[in-house]
């Protein structure tokens, strides 16, 4: 929710709903997002989520307390019973995912209390008659039983929206957008192998053709087979012509002695756009019949959660800058496409699975363009990715083996690099570093939750990593959600 977005700007766009969301952590912070009471006048309906809830009982003359408790994760709700509009349908008692510290303490006058919490007193309100409501919890995240019911009566019976986003609209669109914008020029694209770059990749191939190249960097921080996959499997399935480019020393030097995660997500950032420039540069010069033009457009498989943990909008918080975001260098030559950069992870499945690509790709769990660069907590090595990359390849057989592909998100694996623990293997002594399972499950990598995996196929990864991985005496599991914890380590 921006700092200073105003009434009038608000109707020249003709909104039939608005959704307030987003913000820091309290609304007393210093330069917290604040708005413009006049927007109520306007008499649209509107639905204020978590700080946009805040913020929405502040300015109708409702009460919001710093009480000292706060709610993170899983809580559970009691809905009063009869819930109007807003959580009409929905069990009284059920799941809510939260994040917060300040409460609403009094709902504005004219608003019906919801639902509440142990800590929470005023968890949701409504005004029926004015199309005004309010949830403390997130109903966009999976983990909120409900949520979908929350929003779907919100957008259809308040605001009055048909139900009518499919991925073959959005393809539509963004084929026309990214044709505008490209025009008769040349565009390479950065892929990963990852769902996000793959999407990408084929938007923009579906929008220009053969005006797109599609480069894969191998920066050394791949997981085991990955580059194999990546050359055989998407070029097989869209027919985009790739080059793979070898920069596996070039980001080993460039991450020498680095430890702190922020730095390392910049270089590596820094890095690949380096390497795309060179590419630029070498595909220009094969070609006797080229005109000379520069390739000026840089296509990035940039996600919604990407820009909001880099602090994307104003007031917004950043939780980590994801090298495609905040970590772009400040001398970025490209005109950057990035037809995903307003939707969530199941969204571009959708659109992938729309555009004809193989579920092989389309349903791969998720992995960081910057790679096992950021599972390494520590300086990266070649011996510590070497390490870690087959840890990595034994969890990801074991979770396929065991058919749990489709239960959990994704699983990073992490080296504790810079930690060591005391073992006995051999009937020795061992000093050797932890390894950590992260099974998380999630719909927009938002919020997590982390997975509840058998025991039976933790055994057999701690197992083989302890007894198949030199240097590793000691697998660990994290049971954190997001929030607290983020997805990644770093």
């Amino acid at each position: 929710m921006p700092h200073s977005i105003s009434a009038a700007e608000v109707a020249e766009k003709n909104p039939v709903g608005i959704v307030l969301s987003g913000g820091p952590s309290s609304v007393y912070e210093e330069g917290a997002p604040a708005l413009d009471n006049d927007i109520f006048d306007l008499e649209v309906p509107t639905l204020g989520i978590c700080y946009g809830f805040q913020v929405m009982a502040r300015a109708l003359g409702g009460e919001v307390a710093n009480t000292g408790l706060r709610e993170y994760g899983s809580t559970d709700a009691a809905l009063v019973p009869d819930g109007g509009v807003l959580l009409d349908g929905q069990p009284a008692d059920q799941t809510v995912w939260m994040s917060h510290g300040d409460s609403v303490a009094k709902a504005p006058e004219g608003f019906t209390v919801l639902a509440s919490t142990a800590s929470t007193p005023v968890a949701a309100f409504g005004n029926d008659e004015r199309k005004f409501y309010g949830v403390q919890w997130h109903p966009e995240v999976k983990h909120s039983a409900y949520g979908q019911n929350v929003l779907e009566n919100f957008l259809h019976r308040a605001a009055g929206i048909p139900s009518d986003w499919n991925p073959g609209n959005v393809i539509a669109e963004q084929v026309e957008r990214i044709q505008a914008q490209i025009g008769t020029g040349k565009v390479i694209c950065g892929l990963s192998g990852g769902v996000d770059s793959a999407v990408a990749a084929a938007l923009v191939h579906k929008a220009v053709g053969d005006q797109l190249v599609c480069v894969f960097v191998d920066h050394g921080l791949l997981r085991q087979d990955e580059r194999k996959q990546v050359e055989e499997d998407y070029v097989a399935a869209t027919g985009i012509r790739l080059i793979t480019i070898d920069a596996r020393e070039q980001f080993l030097n460039a991450l020498a002695g680095v430890s702190d995660p922020e730095t390392k997500r910049k270089i590596i950032g820094r890095e690949f756009i380096r390497t795309f420039e060179k590419a630029q540069a070498d595909l220009i010069a094969e070609s006797l019949e080229d005109d000379g033009d520069p390739i000026a457009f840089l296509v990035q498989g940039t996600l919604y959660p990407d820009v909001v943990e880099s602090g994307g909008g104003t007031g917004t918080a950043n939780i980590k800058s994801h090298h495609n975001v905040g970590g772009l260098p400040d001398d970025l030559t490209f005109e950057l496409v990035e037809p995903l950069r307003t939707l969530f992870k199941d969204e571009v499945r959708a659109i992938g699975r729309e555009l004809g690509l193989p579920e092989v790709i389309v349903g791969r769990q998720p992995f960081p363009g910057p790679g096992l660069g950021i599972r390494i907590v520590g300086e990266v090595t070649a011996e510590r990715l070497e390490l870690l990359r087959k840890a990595d390849a034994i969890a990801r057989f074991e979770l396929s083996a065991a058919g749990l592909d489709n239960e959990i998100w994704q699983c990073p694996v992490v080296l504790l690099a810079d930690v060591r623990s005391v073992g006995v293997q051999g009937d020795g002594r061992t000093y050797g570093h932890p390894i950590v399972l992260r099974p998380v499950s999630s719909e927009d990598a938002m919020t997590a939750d982390w997975t509840r995996l058998p025991y039976d196929v933790l055994a057999k990864i701690s197992n083989r990593i302890t007894n198949e991985v030199d240097g590793v005496n000691r697998v660990v599991l994290d049971v954190t959600s997001k929030p607290p914890g983020t997805i990644e380590w770093e």
